[in-house]
């Protein structure tokens, strides 16, 4: 079976034709049924047509066998997220150039895709799905599920958390055994604010990251999980569950996750209005973070806004500030930091009319697109305070009547 697959793969590298290959060794309609694998064959036959093609098949057979293995250890090192482990195998599987004729091949190919997604290479993410979404129909069913599961995360990548939903929640468990899409579920239903399912699907993941001793991807889960009960539970024990995260960050020498902490710590503290503290693990967190990242820019507004609301810093920095995160947003086109900092910038600017119209027609519509349920009900919100201090009642009362309906 395998002898055959590499016979032809080498011939054709060598752009032999069958007849040339088989010359005084074998007929041509012999090669052709050893390469379709319809035909058993002497051991002295694969011999000779091994030594033309400069080939050991012992070795290559063995070679085409390890790539099965490489693949599967692939996709566990992305999923735990051993990031030396994962760059090492996907040079090694890139430099194995009978992957092609692996029946393996479209695994790797949507393992890829979420080694893009990975980088935040979205487009060359996308390239490869659109490939494969082609001959979807000749996928296995586990392969159909992944295909599923990397759809779902490069539509989080994408900020299309309502498709990332629908697209997840298609996942037949049966035919993949991957709880880890629990945890990009999770996150989807976070963004959303739907804590309930939030809660449901991170507790889930964090189960099977506890199986499976991937104590990084615990710190993920458990941190998804806090933030849903932020309102339920006692302020000063939640922020201790935090400060205790971010411990657990250190030991584990996780600065990213530490930085992810930071920035959720910082979120509380500025909802209970301590613009101080939130200031400070604003920019904490923004020091662990790849600059202009959108991770990085996010911290970076709500810095500015903290600082803004706090009276902390003085205007004329924090609109430097402001006007360098547009510069990035615009630079990685970044779509929905683009319109945060820009609706920022109208704020620091004491600009009220720009700021409200550049709300209700550009930043509000998308941020209904994309599902951003926080950035919607507090744009809602100030829109109508904006409507009523007008005195443009019936604006008023229809965006009354929506939030009400919502």
């Amino acid at each position: 079976m395998y002898e055959g697959k590499i016979i032809k793969f080498y011939r054709e590298k060598y752009k032999l034709t069958q007849e040339q290959l088989g010359k005084d060794i074998c007929s041509v309609t012999h090669i052709s049924k050893i390469e379709c694998g319809q035909t058993t064959f002497a051991s002295e036959i694969i011999s000779l047509l091994s030594k033309r093609l400069g080939i050991n098949m012992e070795i290559e057979v063995k070679k085409l066998i390890n790539i099965k293995q490489q693949i599967f250890n692939w996709h566990e090192a992305i999923m735990i997220q051993l990031f030396a482990d994962t760059e090492k195998i996907n040079s090694e599987l890139e430099q194995e150039e009978l992957i092609q004729i692996s029946e393996y091949f479209n695994m790797y190919e949507l393992l890829r895709a979420r080694y893009h997604l990975m980088h935040n290479n979205c487009q060359e993410a996308f390239k490869i799905i659109k490939k494969i979404r082609k001959i979807e129909n000749k996928l296995t069913p586990y392969e159909t599920n992944l295909l599923k599961h990397v759809l779902g995360i490069y539509f989080i990548e994408k900020q299309d958390y309502i498709t990332a939903i629908e697209t997840l929640k298609t996942i037949q468990n049966e035919n993949y055994n991957n709880p880890e899409y629990y945890y990009h579920l999770a996150i989807a239903y976070h963004t959303i604010q739907s804590p309930v399912m939030a809660y449901y699907y991170a507790e889930k993941s964090h189960q099977f990251f506890k199986d499976m001793n991937n104590y990084l991807r615990v710190i993920d889960a458990e941190l998804i999980m806090i933030i849903q009960i932020e309102d339920d539970e006692n302020n000063e024990e939640i922020l201790n569950r935090f400060k205790k995260l971010i411990k657990s960050c250190e030991l584990c020498n996780a600065p990213d996750r530490k930085a992810k902490v930071m920035h959720d710590l910082a979120y509380a503290y500025y909802r209970r209005r301590k613009y101080d503290l939130a200031s400070m693990y604003f920019k904490e967190s923004m020091s662990l973070k790849e600059k202009e990242s959108p991770s990085f820019l996010l911290s970076l507004e709500r810095y500015i806004r903290s600082s803004y609301d706090g009276g902390l810093l003085p205007k004329d920095e924090l609109i430097q500030q402001a006007e360098n995160g547009l510069r990035m947003a615009l630079n990685n086109n970044q779509l929905l930091f683009i319109h945060m900092f820009r609706l920022l910038l109208y704020l620091l600017k004491s600009k009220e009319d720009q700021y409200y119209q550049y709300l209700s027609n550009k930043a509000l519509p998308m941020f209904t697109k994309f599902g951003f349920t926080h950035l919607i009900e507090r744009s809602k919100k100030e829109l109508f305070n904006y409507y009523f201090k007008m005195k443009l009642k019936e604006d008023a009362l229809e965006l009354a009547q929506l939030i009400i309906n919502t």
